[in-house]
Order: C-alpha cells, then structure tokens, then sequence
C-alpha cells in the first residue's frame, strides 16, 4: 500500500517542531521536501538553539548558534608555560646583560675559599656580590692588601691612677687593625681572661717557681687544694677605634702577677704579628677615643669576649 505524500511529512522527525528540508529534494521534485531521514538524525543529535543560549563558557554567554571553543590547556599547564617562560628569560639575561665583573668573581670563587666565603650564596646575583664585596672592603679599610708584620722596637708601658677592680686597659697600635689583628689579640685577651676566671693567677700557691728542676722537685697537692682561691671577676669585649684598642677589667681577687702574664703575651704577640706602641693601664679617657663611636664607618670594630 503507498504511504500518502502526508504521511511521509507526519512521520518525519522534527526539531522544535519544525521540519528541515533538503535542497536535493526541491532540486529533483520541484517542491520543498522535508530532509531524508539520515540527514534528520544527524541534525537531532546536534544541541538545539534554546540549549545553546544558556550555556556559559568562562567569558560568559555565547550567542545562538555559536559551540563553545576551550583554549586547550588546563590551570597548570599555563602556570608550567609561565615558568618556562621566566627560566628563559632569566637565561637570557644572565648570559646577556650579566656584568663581566661578577663573572670574572664567580671565575675566581672556584680557587679561592676567601672570596667564596664573602660572597656566600650571593654568587649568580650581581647587586648582592657587589654589596658583599664592598661590605668587606670597608671592613678591612686601608689594610684590605696589606700584610701585617710585627714590630721590631718594643713598646711603652705605663700606669696612669689604675684601679684593678674597674680600669680600662688601653692599646695603641702603630695602624688601624685588620680583622686578622682584632681576632689575633681580642684571642689573647680572651684567653688571659679564662685563666684568670679558674684561678690561675694565685700567688698564695708558686710551690715551684722557687724551685730547682735539678732533683725531680716534690708538689704538695693537699697543699694546693687548700689554698684559698683567687678569680678574676670580669671583663669587657675588646674594642677598637682606629689604631687604638681597649678593654674594662675587674681582676678581682687575682694576684698582680697576672699583668706581668698579659704582658708577657703582648710582647711576644707585638713582635711577631700585630705591632704595638704602648699598654697604658688605668685613665678614662687616651687619645682621641670617643665614647658612644661604635659605627663601623668610622673605624670601629670589637671582638666579644
């Protein structure tokens, strides 16, 4: 039985309720057919206008008709690029705007652990070895080449009111000091100090200073345990402005004897490494010393006790 011309368009798949034509079908017929069925199909599986419009994508609506198109690439993947990005560019500057002169430093880091040591993990960032760099030029000042030697004349000592419960004991030496002179006598005083704090300086206890070696001499340790002991009290850092150097003392109840021990220390110490004019023990106020100076830019250093 053949389907009326009616029937076929009824049985047509629709969209929205409207029936899609095919221009094959007016080409061949003269009429305006409804699509061919496969074409239909395809056409009703595509999203109708009305879903279309209410979509979002992520700069908002899209317009009828119109799919919406991603970028392609996910949140981390972009970051990754903007990484990648950044390293290139860094590369880029560090091999052509990076100073010759902070290369030629990192060049010499490699065999030299001084200058390694200043620059620490500054090295690869010009503004920081540029800032170390100085920061250590003027610390060591004029001295920064100069290698420092003993002196050959022996130096001056005096004692000028000194009170061994609360004196300064005052150094001048024949130049300003480098941070190897600082380390080398603020070490000595340090080590002067220790000796005196466990009681090293108790004359009440010399069982051999008076004795001859000669004969295998005998010592009383019950004796020396009973002795009463004597310590240094207290002390200050050393400090130093220019080429004068100073420390505050309390000796407490330690015997005289203790200056001649730090004398003895400097003598040596001033003729071979760090070149001494004079000790004066006890005055408040030699030279051109200014209380409060403790700025490094103007020439003052310390070394902690």
């Amino acid at each position: 039985m053949e389907i009326s011309f009616a029937a076929r368009i009824l049985a047509m798949p629709k969209n929205n309720g409207r029936l899609l034509f095919c221009s094959d079908c007016i080409t061949k017929t003269g009429m305006r057919l409804p699509r061919h069925p496969s074409a239909a199909l395809v056409t009703a599986s595509m999203p109708n206008s009305r879903d279309l419009t209410n979509k979002d994508d992520n700069n908002g609506g899209v317009l009828e008709g119109q799919t919406s198109k991603g970028s392609g690439t996910t949140a981390r993947g972009r970051r990754l690029l903007k990484v990648r990005e950044e390293k290139r560019k860094r590369e880029y500057d560090r091999l052509h705007n990076y100073p010759a002169w902070a290369k030629v430093l990192e060049d010499a880091c490699k065999n030299d652990a001084e200058l390694r040591a200043v620059l620490g993990d500054t090295i690869g960032n010009p503004e920081l070895m540029r800032k170390r760099v100085e920061e250590r030029v003027r610390r060591k000042g004029r001295d920064f080449q100069k290698s420092k030697t003993g002196s050959v004349l022996a130096f001056k000592v005096s004692f000028r009111d000194f009170n061994p419960l609360d004196s300064y004991i005052w150094f001048e030496l024949y130049g300003s000091p480098s941070d190897r002179d600082v380390d080398l006598l603020g070490s000595v005083i340090q080590s002067w100090y220790i000796m005196g704090r466990i009681g090293a300086f108790n004359s009440s206890n010399l069982q051999l200073a008076n004795s001859s070696m000669e004969y295998d001499p005998l010592y009383d340790a019950d004796k020396g345990f009973k002795v009463m002991p004597s310590s240094f009290h207290d002390i200050s850092d050393v400090e130093f402005q220019d080429n004068w150097g100073r420390i505050w003392v309390d000796l407490g109840t330690s015997d005289f004897f203790s200056i001649d021990i730090l004398l003895n220390c400097l003598t040596v110490l001033s003729s071979e490494y760090v070149g001494i004019q004079q000790v004066i023990f006890g005055g408040r106020k030699i030279g051109d010393w200014e209380e409060g100076m403790t700025s490094p830019e103007y020439g003052y250093k310390f070394f902690k006790i």
